[in-house]
């Protein structure tokens, strides 16, 4: 059976025809990016993208959104769409449609996706497991976290907010990170740190360590900065990031009892040569008592060019039994 997967952030959504088939992906085709500031609707951007393709498209469709579904009407952060899914029939023609979390979208990927697409970070080099709990963390704008249950050959997504637990410091550096977040926020999450704009507090908080002075810049020019080593300070905000995101990443399987844990996001894989580098894995196994079991996980980071898509074209599969 021959679908529409879509992916839609806030600023581009992205299309591809995708083939499922006993619950399953069996193909994605080419990804056909538009800018959401382009297209006044969903449906718009929709009938762009049939005219891209050239021939009428398939009356399915699988939708991954960045933010909560279930609702009568989804709406975005940072796009003025709206999407009302009982519509999606009369509107897009689709009469069999599902409309997912973004995130849950990329647990589904991490479900279905061969062992091409993971790259291994820690812990014992070997394949995910085929049964247990696998917990999936996506930093990003924010911080995804899912957890994916497989038993054999089945599996199960449970999307979380697990990116809201309290961030927990564990030195004096990340005492001063919190202690500056504070300062702004009644409580202080791990998304505020471990996701992409936490670079600007680490960053901030490490000049002031250092009595430098500093200019305030944005989290997509600090993360360049770092990661290409051209400012020493943005560098040390990086590894600073790595080191608490293992810790974060860490506290979230032990709490899923997982078997093992995949990373997904853009900034996993913008960062991934660092975290091999960085203090990530021994921040992932510090865990007191059970440093032995956590050493025993498997940890990597999905490497697929396009898990929303993918995913979310799994996640039909699977609620149509198709």
């Amino acid at each position: 059976m021959q679908l529409v997967a879509v992916d839609i952030g806030g600023t581009h959504a992205r299309f591809a025809l995708a083939e499922v088939e006993t619950g399953r992906v069996v193909s994605l085709g080419e990804a056909v990016t538009l800018k959401t500031a382009d297209h006044a609707s969903f449906q718009l951007a929709w009938e762009e993208y049939g005219r891209h393709v050239g021939t009428p498209l398939p009356k399915a469709t699988a939708i991954a959104v960045a933010g909560p579904v279930g609702g009568e009407i989804i709406k975005f952060t940072n796009n003025p769409w709206i999407i009302r899914p009982a519509m999606i029939p009369e509107k897009l023609g689709a009469d069999d449609y599902i409309v997912v979390n973004d995130f849950a979208a990329v647990a589904h990927a991490v479900a279905q996706a061969g062992p091409v697409h993971f790259q291994h970070l820690t812990g014992p080099d070997e394949a995910l497991p085929e049964t247990g709990t696998i917990s999936v963390v996506g930093p990003g704008t924010g911080l995804g976290v899912a957890q994916l249950w497989r038993d054999g050959g089945r599996y199960r997504v449970q999307p979380t907010e697990g990116g809201h637990i309290d961030y927990a410091p564990l030195d004096a550096i990340e005492d001063a990170i919190l202690a500056r977040l504070r300062k702004r926020h009644r409580r202080v999450s791990a998304e505020r740190v471990v996701a992409g704009p936490g670079i600007v507090d680490i960053y901030e908080t490490l000049a002031g360590i250092e009595g430098h002075p500093f200019t305030p810049r944005e989290d997509k020019e600090l993360w360049t900065l770092g990661a290409s080593g051209e400012d020493s300070l943005a560098a040390a905000a990086v590894d600073r990031f790595c080191l608490s995101l293992g810790s974060v990443a860490g506290d979230l399987a032990l709490a899923h009892g997982a078997s093992a844990l995949v990373m997904a996001g853009g900034l996993g894989l913008r960062i991934k040569d660092t975290l091999l580098r960085s203090g990530f894995a021994d921040r992932f196994r510090a865990k007191g008592r059970f440093e032995g079991l956590m050493a025993a996980m498997p940890v990597k980071l999905i490497t697929h060019p396009q898990p929303g898509l993918f995913g979310a074209a799994a996640a039909f599969a699977q609620a149509h039994h198709i």
